[in-house]
C-alpha cells in the first residue's frame, strides 16, 4: 500500500465470469513488457501484490488475477474464504481448462493496454508454477513461462505446443517437485523445446515467499535473491 507506483483493482471480463486481478505499473517513458502472476495455493494474498509491485519496480506492467474470484461465499473472492483450508479446497476445484481460459482473459486484457508493449511472460509458484507451465501449451504468444518450484504438464503430447522457453526455479529441499525434472527435462529435449532451470541448494518448497522470513533459513534468503537476480536477467533480454 505504501509503493511509489500505481496500483489497482481491474475487472477483467472472462468468458463467463468477472476476474478482479491486480495491475501495477512501473514509472518508466517508453512502453513496458507485461507479466502475468499466478498467485499460489493460497490464493490472492498481499504477498503476490507485493510480488507484482517488485516486478513493477523493475520496469514491468504486472497482473496478478485472484483466480478464485467470485467462487467464495456470496460471491467473494480469495480473501472471502473462511480460512486458508477452504481457499485450498477451492483452488483445487479448478479444473486447468477453466484456468486457461481465465488466464487468456487476463493475457489480452494486459496486452492491450495503451502503456504496454503487447509483450507478455507468465510467472507462477507452486499451484501457480504448475499452471504457468500448462499455461505454455496452451498459449502461443507467450516470450518465457517461469516456473518456481511447481509440477510439469501431466500430457506428454503438450509439450509439443510449447512455443517459448520455460525457465525452471526449483529449492534442493523439495524432491517432491525435483523427482519430475528428469522427465520433464527429457520431454522438452525431445520436443526441441528451450528448457532451463536452476536447483538452489538448501532451499525449500515455497523458498521465493519463505525467503522473506529473517528468522528463517539461511538457504531459502539466499535462493529468493539469487532467483529474483536470475528472473529479472531473463526479462531484460526479451
Amino acid at each position: 500500500n505504501e509503493s511509489p507506483r500505481h496500483g489497482e483493482w481491474v475487472k477483467v471480463q472472462g468468458k463467463d465470469r468477472t476476474i478482479d486481478s491486480f495491475v501495477v505499473y512501473p514509472e518508466v517513458k517508453d512502453k513496458a513488457h507485461t507479466v502475468v502472476v499466478i498467485h499460489e495455493i493460497f490464493g490472492m494474498t498481499d504477498w503476490v501484490r507485493a510480488v507484482a509491485d517488485r516486478l513493477a519496480s523493475e520496469g514491468y506492467i504486472a497482473i496478478a488475477p485472484d483466480l478464485l474470484s467470485g467462487m467464495a461465499p456470496n460471491g467473494g473472492n480469495s480473501a472471502d474464504f473462511r480460512d486458508q483450508t477452504a481457499v485450498r479446497d477451492a483452488i483445487r476445484s479448478l479444473t486447468q481448462d477453466q484456468v486457461a481460459v481465465d488466464l487468456d482473459a487476463v493475457t489480452d486484457y494486459v496486452i492491450k493496454l495503451p502503456a504496454a508493449t503487447g509483450k507478455v511472460s507468465v510467472v507462477g509458484y507452486c499451484w501457480g508454477g504448475e499452471h504457468s507451465f500448462n499455461f505454455a501449451t496452451h498459449r502461443k504468444d507467450l516470450q518465457a513461462a517461469f516456473v518456481f518450484y511447481g509440477s510439469p504438464p501431466r500430457d506428454e503430447a503438450a509439450y509439443q505446443q510449447i512455443n517459448c522457453p520455460i525457465y525452471g526455479f526449483y529449492g534442493g529441499n523439495d524432491n517432491r517437485i525435483n523427482a519430475t525434472i528428469p522427465d520433464t527435462e527429457a520431454q522438452m529435449k525431445s520436443a526441441g523445446k528451450t528448457y532451463e532451470y536452476v536447483i538452489y541448494e538448501g532451499a525449500g518448497h515455497g523458498f521465493l515467499r519463505a525467503g522473506e522470513d529473517p528468522g528463517g533459513p539461511p538457504a531459502n534468503q539466499t535462493a529468493k535473491d539469487e532467483a529474483w537476480d536470475r528472473w529479472i536477467g531473463l526479462l531484460k533480454k526479451m
